[in-house]
This record gives C-alpha cells, sequence and structure tokens, in this order.
C-alpha cells in the first residue's frame, strides 16, 4: 500500500517528500516499524494528492484543516501532513524543493532533507511523544554537515525550542558539540543573554505551542492567553488563502493553454 502510495503521486506529480520512520532512516540509519507513511506537502497540493488517492480506491478524510489529512486502506494509513499542529511552523515549497532523491521501499521518491526533519520535530515534545533523541540523532549523524542558516530560518521565532534540542544534544554527545558549529551556539546563547538581560512584561505565553492538554490549566484557570487557537485560526485563513491562489493561477494557465491550442 505504501509503494502505490508513492507511485501513484508519482503519476499525478504531486510535489511531496517522504518524512517520518523512512527519512530517518535515511538520515541516520535508525530503522523504527511503522503502520503509518508521513508525506509532507504544501497545502495548496493536499487537494489533488487526496484526488489521485480516491481515485485510486484510498478512503481520505480531513483529520485537521490546520495540519494533517489522512488516506487508508486495509488498517494502513498516509498522513498527509502541512504543517505542525500548532500552527507554529508550516510546509513550504522550500521544503520540497530542498527534499533529497531516494529509493523508499523500491520507489523513486524524496524525503525531507536533514535540515527540514530536525525542524519538524522541534514540537514534539509531548508526554505521550518526545522525538528529542531524534532531533540528536539527526545532528550526531550528519557530523557538521547541517545548513544551519537554513534550520535557523525555518525556526523563526521559536530558537528557544532549538537551543533547547541542542543542548541536550551537547548533554548526550559531548565529545561531538563541534558538529554544531560554534557560531550558532554563540548566536543562540547570545540572544538567550540579551532575552534575559531585556525581558519583555508583553510577551506571550508559549505553553500551549508546546503541549496544549499539560498547559491547559494555564488557559483554563491562571488567564493566560489562547495563542493556541489564534494561531491555529491564522493558519486555516492562510491555507485558504494559498489554495484559492493556486486554484486561480492553475486556471490562468489552463486557459493560457486553451488560447495557445487556438
Amino acid at each position: 500500500m505504501f509503494r502505490e502510495t508513492l507511485m501513484v503521486l508519482n503519476r499525478c506529480r504531486v510535489p511531496y517528500a517522504v518524512s517520518g520512520a523512512f527519512a530517518l532512516q535515511v538520515h541516520t540509519g535508525i530503522w523504527r516499524s511503522t503502520k503509518d507513511i508521513d508525506l509532507f506537502l504544501a497545502a495548496e497540493d493536499v487537494a489533488v494528492a487526496l484526488r489521485c488517492l480516491r481515485k485510486n480506491g484510498f478512503l481520505c478524510k480531513v483529520k485537521d484543516p490546520v495540519w494533517l489529512h489522512k488516506a487508508h486502506r486495509n488498517g494502513f494509513f498516509v498522513d498527509l501532513i502541512t504543517g505542525m499542529s500548532n500552527a507554529a511552523i508550516s510546509v513550504e515549497a522550500s521544503w520540497i524543493e530542498n527534499a533529497r532523491p531516494a529509493m523508499v521501499l523500491d520507489v523513486r521518491a524524496r524525503v525531507l532533507a536533514a535540515e527540514e526533519l530536525l525542524t519538524s520535530k522541534l514540537f514534539i515534545l509531548r508526554r505521550e511523544r518526545f522525538d528529542g533523541a531524534d532531533i540528536a540523532h539527526i545532528v550526531y549523524a550528519s557530523q557538521g554537515n547541517l545548513d544551519w542558516d537554513r534550520i535557523l530560518a525555518q525556526v523563526k521565532g521559536h530558537w528557544e525550542l532549538l537551543l533547547y534540542a541542542l543542548v541536550l544534544y551537547r548533554y548526550v554527545y559531548p565529545a561531538y558539540s563541534h558538529y554544531v558549529p560554534s557560531w550558532v551556539w554563540q548566536r543562540l546563547l547570545g540572544r538567550l543573554s540579551e532575552e534575559l538581560a531585556q525581558p519583555n512584561p508583553n510577551a506571550p505565553f508559549r505553553g500551549s505551542l508546546v503541549d496544549e492538554k499539560m498547559f491547559a490549566i494555564d488557559v483554563a484557570e491562571w488567564g493566560m492567553e489562547d495563542i493556541l487557537g489564534v494561531r491555529r485560526q491564522a493558519r486555516k485563513m492562510r491555507i485558504q488563502t494559498r489554495i484559492r491562489i493556486a486554484d486561480s493561477d492553475k486556471s490562468l494557465a489552463r486557459g493560457a493553454g486553451k488560447k495557445r491550442r487556438a
């Protein structure tokens, strides 16, 4: 089923990148058995992907319009992922463009690059699932060859979580701290020092971006703002806008094609 999924999307020319256990194996050699396959794609490409899968006998549904659609058959699942569930980080076209060509289950495909794979795991810090070890393994396996400028650009305002993950990496692999360049350590630690020296009293509460359940009491009873709800609503609006633009571009392209044929 996984192989057919990849072949169907290849035939439909859907831009996607394989993530999850398959990408982790490519970048680190670590393999975990899995009942699903994670595919990352831009929000505006989801509709085409679902149409293709439905035509080929898959049952599809919108699990969460902010980030997740699912296709399944015979007890196995395909997750179509367009970003993080908290709407803090989104899959951009560049994620697919930077993906690495690879053979996945004997099918020509592309797997998420190590940089984007690392970024995609930053917010997986929950009680029931923690991907800090995966990040540490990605950094260690890279042997210092990650594009840190790209990672920092993707992380944007969530740089503290990157620093958190790298401190854990340093604790686990103290002899290999140099796999993270000194300028990255200096930039992140310098920014932390500046923030601590000049704290912003109006800085928003961000616990719910980490885990809305573990930090539910902060919003429900302690009066903290619901930044998760705000970000998710904004993400829904951005997705709708991107889909409209993509549909408009496709319509214009079809119209231009008809004129040329005429």
